[in-house]
């Protein structure tokens, strides 16, 4: 990173990687690496998604790190990836990204992707899990408890996952919309809302949530916990509804909250990054970060994380690569961050807005020290 001409401490710091997933285990072909590479899933038929910011991201940023010379054809660097394999592949990106720790999402992805033990290992960094709110759900209702007991059973479930993990997230913003109702379900209402779910899964289906009471049940549990909740918030795959997704929609549910001083981590904000810088402002418990977007946005990211931290403060935004599949992904979230952090520190360095030693501060913070204090990770 120090190549990159970037601040000093911005360069050598290493990052604590507060939302990121793990990464596919063995080789990748190339309609698979395309399909990875965006939240579309699906690549258009005489399309590219190398004709892309992140698919020239990957030409230039990530062809050295495989011994190619910068902007290699798209045919190039996937013939590259197939010749130095899946394992060597992720251990030189992992490590390449200078992660310290890494907060991983179990809750999607299957028996593909790296567990976080494995994760850590091949990263040369600490790993921790981050538990998934609706796995936890669908677990239990898989064993068909009656709706009377599928509060409890869930909250024991939960406890029981969480018991080793640093955090917990919730994807309602892809399932109901984030429109959380601000009070605290009442046990009547788990019961009846649970009552309708359980009632409606097929029995040849897994069992998917997507009850705002029971979404609004599992965030009160995760705040009951006292560990970080995390929101996915804004942009996605196909399967969310951006319009949902917006975190000003969770408004009532963080005041209703703020009390309990719970942390609640924003994550990926795009393109509502403004308004969860707000609401980081404005309440204590909440933080945000630009995660998913930074990799995605490529050489424009640096706008993104600028745009976010016109309000958020420095103490409430964190660094995190959402990568998912791919290793290009932690590499290039980590690279990005680096390169938009620097942008933003640099010129008021040189014009005195701020001292260089403000800027070590800020970066520290936003690259690790946030994520270090609200996971309480020394602790672990």
């Amino acid at each position: 990173m120090t190549s990159m001409n970037l601040l000093g401490c911005v360069a050598g710091l290493r990052l604590v990687d507060h939302h990121c997933h793990g990464v596919v285990g063995d080789d990748v072909g190339r309609a698979e690496f395309e399909s990875l590479l965006t939240e579309a899933g699906e690549v258009a038929v005489g399309t590219t998604v190398f004709d892309s910011l992140a698919g020239l991201a990957v030409r230039r940023w990530c062809a050295p790190v495989l011994g190619l010379a910068a902007h290699v054809s798209a045919d190039e660097y996937v013939a590259r990836r197939g010749e130095v394999g899946g394992v060597e592949v992720n251990r030189r990106f992992l490590r390449a990204a200078g992660v310290a720790e890494l907060c991983v999402d179990t809750g999607y992805g299957g028996g593909r992707l790296l567990s976080p033990a494995r994760m850590g290992e091949v990263a040369e960094a600490r790993a921790h899990e981050i538990v998934r709110l609706e796995q936890v759900a669908e677990e239990v209702a898989a064993e068909r408890p009656s709706p009377e007991e599928f509060g409890d059973a869930v909250r024991a479930r939960l406890t029981e996952r969480a018991e080793h993990a640093v955090g917990v997230k919730s994807v309602a913003a892809y399932r109901a919309g984030l429109a959380l109702p601000a009070a605290r379900p009442s046990g009547a209402e788990v019961t009846a809302a649970a009552r309708r779910w359980l009632y409606s899964i097929n029995d040849d289906a897994a069992p998917r949530l997507a009850d705002m009471t029971l979404h609004a049940f599992l965030a009160w549990c995760g705040v009951d916990l006292g560990l970080p909740v995390q929101f996915h918030v804004g942009y996605g795959d196909a399967d969310a509804d951006l319009g949902r997704g917006d975190p000003l929609l969770l408004t009532g549910w963080l005041r209703a909250t703020a009390a309990a001083g719970t942390p609640v981590m924003l994550l990926h904000n795009y393109p509502f990054h403004r308004n969860a810088a707000y609401l980081a402002q404005v309440f204590p418990h909440v933080y945000v970060d630009v995660g998913l977007a930074t990799h995605n946005a490529g050489y424009r990211a640096a706008a993104v994380i600028a745009e976010t931290l016109e309000l958020a403060p420095f103490g409430k935004f964190l660094f995190s690569s959402d990568g998912f599949g791919l290793p290009e992904l932690h590499y290039l979230g980590a690279l990005w961050f680096r390169r938009g952090l620097d942008a933003f520190l640099r010129p008021g360095v040189d014009a005195g807005e701020w001292t260089y030693g403000d800027a070590e501060r800020i970066a520290y913070l936003t690259g690790a020290g946030n994520a270090r204090r609200v996971y309480r990770l020394d602790q672990v």
